[in-house]
């Protein structure tokens, strides 16, 4: 198989070199305050058999990748939900049980892996928690050395992991998109690799691979597939991978996605309606997906369009309300985030199709935001000394 990058707007292909992010050309109009101008995608060409492994769909040897175990994520067959749903084909994909608890492990495992082909020690990236603990995770594995910016509102137990293993944390006295920007000035005075979502082309491409598990596991494509969606970078990688299995032959078709977001923090969904992005401030407790310029914006919206994909939002209590449900059904406890996929699911269940071959994709473990999770029940407050206190 080869692999080349390939300009999402201008389709000017480039070869695959850790300095190359952007479109050179097409980031020229990049505006302020919009999502990124010139997203790079790996092209890859060639052919597979039915045995495939998903390393030959990666364009980074698997000799390059650090000992630690991201991917292989189960795919449960929640009982409960589906008798409670009627929605007998109801599955949900677990990637907080990847290493460090997130689905951004997949990125990162191919950032990393990059960053040792070609001899780079040190990477930089902002994120809202989980994916600057997850190349803290990766990077501790790799032997790299890992510079995290995160804002201000971060959860503790994020900050908490990313300093476990190792990173040099600045925190911003401000939001993610703060963050970002402050991490790109970084870089570009310090060198290294930088693996911002979308920026870095290698994380829409690492997180490609949650498709072709699901795909693999399934022996078939899902009819439909509910994600949550921030800056837009997983929802690209889901279609990534999907797109490729077509290309090959293995798939005969892209699943229909529907994207989720926080009413409150919806750019996306707004750009769906609308058709062009605008800033503004943004808040929700599903803090992940909490964005105010969908970095990878204008790459997802395409993909949307093009697959005839879907976008939608709830709101912060029906989130924290599919966290409880969720958890309390199946024993899976899942971060806000992630729970926004489940009650986009909930949301949309009465006029999906109850025989469809469904998958919810959560994302990140429950206890990267234990504070949040605590909004969705009744923790008691009074202390007892004997049984006899209760009965």
């Amino acid at each position: 198989m080869d692999f080349n990058y390939r300009c999402s707007i201008c389709s000017t292909t480039y070869e695959i070199t850790p300095d190359l992010t952007v479109c050179p050309d097409c980031s020229r109009s990049q505006q302020t305050d919009q999502p990124l101008t010139g997203i790079l995608e790996v092209e890859l060409r060639g052919t597979i058999d039915r045995s495939y492994s998903i390393s030959d769909l990666l364009p980074i040897e698997p000799a390059y990748f650090p000992a630690i175990p991201v991917g292989n994520t189960p795919l449960w067959e929640p009982e409960n939900l589906r008798n409670s749903s009627g929605f007998r084909r109801l599955y949900i994909k677990d990637d907080g049980s990847n290493p460090t608890a997130s689905f951004k492990d997949r990125a990162s495992y191919l950032v990393s892996a990059a960053a040792r082909k070609f001899n780079i020690e040190d990477i930089t990236l902002a994120s809202t928690g989980n994916a600057g603990s997850s190349m803290a995770g990766v990077g501790a594995a790799a032997g790299q050395r890992v510079t995290l910016f995160l804002p201000k509102t971060a959860p503790a137990a994020k900050l908490v992991q990313a300093l476990q293993y190792g990173a040099r944390v600045f925190r911003v006295n401000g939001n993610y998109d703060m963050a970002y920007d402050l991490s790109l000035a970084f870089s570009k005075r310090k060198g290294g690799l930088n693996r911002n979502t979308a920026y870095n082309p290698l994380t829409i491409e690492g997180k490609k691979t949650v498709s072709l598990e699901i795909c693999q596991q399934l022996n078939q494509a899902p009819d439909l597939l509910f994600v949550s969606v921030g800056d837009g970078c997983i929802l690209s990688g889901v279609y990534k991978g999907f797109r490729d299995l077509v290309q090959l032959g293995v798939i005969p078709s892209v699943p229909h996605i529907i994207g989720v977001q926080a009413e409150t923090s919806d750019a996306l969904h707004r750009a769906y309606i609308s058709g062009s992005f605008e800033k503004l401030p943004t808040s929700t407790v599903a803090d992940s997906i909490c964005v105010d310029v969908p970095r990878n914006g204008i790459h997802a919206l395409a993909m949307l369009r093009k697959f005839n994909g879907e976008m939608m939002t709830v709101s912060d209590a029906q989130i924290i309300q599919a966290q409880s449900y969720l958890s309390s059904s199946t024993g899976l406890f899942t971060e806000p985030a992630s729970a926004a996929a489940f009650a986009g699911f909930q949301k949309a269940a009465p006029r999906l199709d109850p025989d469809a071959l469904v998958v919810v994709l959560t994302t990140g473990n429950g206890l990267k935001d234990s504070t949040s999770a605590t909004l969705g029940i009744q923790v008691p407050k009074t202390l007892i000394d004997t049984v006899d206190d209760i009965l």
